[in-house]
C-alpha cells in the first residue's frame, strides 16, 4: 500500500465524475495510488475493469476511509445532502478520517487536502468549510485544507480534459495550497482554465454566476435561432453569422440547440448526454438565491427559470440537455 502523501482519493462516479476520475488516472502515472469510491458499485467495477494494467487502483467504502489513507480527496457530489454525509458524517465522512489519520499519527501529522469540485449551494460550502477550519485548529493542528473547486464545460469537457476550475482556498494558505491543488486539476482540465478566485466559497459564487448566465443565453439563443429557422433562413450559416459578430456566446459556437448544425453536440444526438436541463434549472435558482442575498436585481432568471419549468413538464424534452428549449421553442403550436 502506498503512503497517504503517494494516495488520491476520487468520491463520486458520476457523469461529470467518472470521466474526470479517469483523466485523474491517467495524469497520476503509475507512482501514485487512486483510490474510488461511488455508490453504485456498477460504477466502480466498470472503472476498474477500464482502467486494467494501466495504473494502482483501489477501493474506499467512505470518506472516512479515504481520508485516512490519502493525503488528497477529490469529490463530485450531486447535491448539498451528499456534501454533508460525505465531509461531516460522524462516523464515516472525510473530516472524521482526517481527526482519525492524525491521532494515529499525533507526533507528524501530515497536511491533508479535501476538495468538492460540484456545484453545491453556497450556504453548504461554507458550512463544510467552517467544520473544516473548526476541526483542523482544534485537533489537527490546522493540517487540514477545505477548497471549493466547481467546474465547467459539462460533460464534453469532463470526457476531453478541458474543465475550467473556479477554486476558492483560504488566503493564509493559497500561497501553499493551490499550487498542489492546480497539480492535480490540470489532468482534468485546461491548466490555463485554473482560477484563484478567492476565499472558501468564492469559487462557488464564480460557478453560480457562470451557469445563471449560461442558462440565459441557453434560451436567448434558442430563441434567436428558431425565429430565422421559421424565418426559412439556412441555421448554420445563420450560426456563422452570428459566431463572426455581436451575437457570439458559448451556446452558439460550442453547443448550438439546432440539430445538425454542430457535430458532436447533444442536439446532433437528440439532446443526450450533455448538461440536463433540470440540473440547468436547479443552478439557475442558485444564481436567483446569490442575487437575492446580495441585494442584486435582476430580470431575465425569472422568465428563464419558466421557460425551463414548462419544458420538463412534456415528456418529450423531460431530462434532455438544456438546448433542448430550441426544440420546445421550435415545435410549439400554440
Amino acid at each position: 500500500m502506498s503512503s497517504p502523501a503517494d494516495t488520491v482519493a476520487f468520491i463520486g462516479l458520476g457523469v461529470m465524475g467518472y470521466p474526470m476520475a479517469k483523466n485523474l488516472l491517467a495524469g497520476l502515472g503509475s507512482e501514485k495510488t487512486l483510490l474510488i469510491c461511488d455508490v453504485s458499485s456498477d460504477a466502480i467495477y466498470r472503472f476498474q475493469k477500464e482502467a486494467t494494467g494501466k495504473a494502482t487502483i483501489k477501493t474506499v467504502k467512505n470518506g472516512f476511509e479515504a481520508a485516512q489513507a490519502a493525503n488528497t480527496v477529490i469529490t463530485m457530489l450531486p447535491s448539498s445532502s451528499a456534501v454533508k454525509s460525505v465531509y461531516l458524517d460522524p462516523q464515516t465522512g472525510i473530516i472524521a478520517g482526517a481527526v482519525a489519520s492524525a491521532a494515529s499519527n499525533s507526533s507528524t501529522p501530515e497536511n491533508k487536502l479535501i476538495m468538492e469540485c460540484g456545484t453545491i449551494e453556497t450556504d453548504t460550502i461554507n458550512y463544510v468549510a467552517k467544520s473544516s477550519q473548526e476541526t483542523s485548529a482544534s485537533k489537527l493542528s490546522d493540517t487540514l485544507t477545505f477548497v471549493d473547486a466547481p467546474v465547467s464545460g459539462g460533460p464534453m469537457g469532463a470526457v476531453a480534459g478541458t474543465l475550467t476550475f473556479m477554486v476558492g482556498c483560504a488566503p493564509a494558505v493559497s500561497s501553499r495550497v493551490f499550487p498542489i491543488v492546480k497539480s492535480y486539476l490540470r489532468h482534468m482540465g485546461n491548466p490555463g482554465g485554473i482560477f484563484l478566485c478567492g476565499d472558501v466559497g468564492a469559487g462557488t459564487a464564480f460557478k453560480v454566476i457562470n451557469n445563471y448566465l449560461s442558462a440565459v443565453t441557453s434560451l436567448a439563443a434558442a430563441e434567436a435561432l428558431n425565429i430565422g429557422v421559421k424565418a426559412g433562413l439556412d441555421p448554420k450559416l445563420l450560426t456563422d453569422v452570428i459566431n463572426a459578430s455581436g451575437g457570439q456566446c458559448w451556446v452558439t459556437s460550442k453547443s448550438n440547440p439546432v440539430p445538425g448544425v454542430q457535430e458532436n453536440v447533444p442536439s446532433s444526438r437528440g439532446y443526450e448526454g450533455g448538461f440536463r436541463i433540470e440540473l440547468c434549472a436547479k443552478v439557475l435558482g442558485m444564481g436567483t438565491k446569490l442575487a437575492e442575498s446580495v441585494g442584486a436585481r435582476t430580470i431575465l432568471d425569472k422568465p428563464t427559470l419558466e421557460a425551463f419549468r414548462e419544458a420538463m413538464e412534456d415528456d418529450r424534452y423531460r431530462g434532455k440537455d438544456a438546448r433542448v428549449v430550441y426544440k420546445w421553442l421550435n415545435e410549439y403550436d400554440g
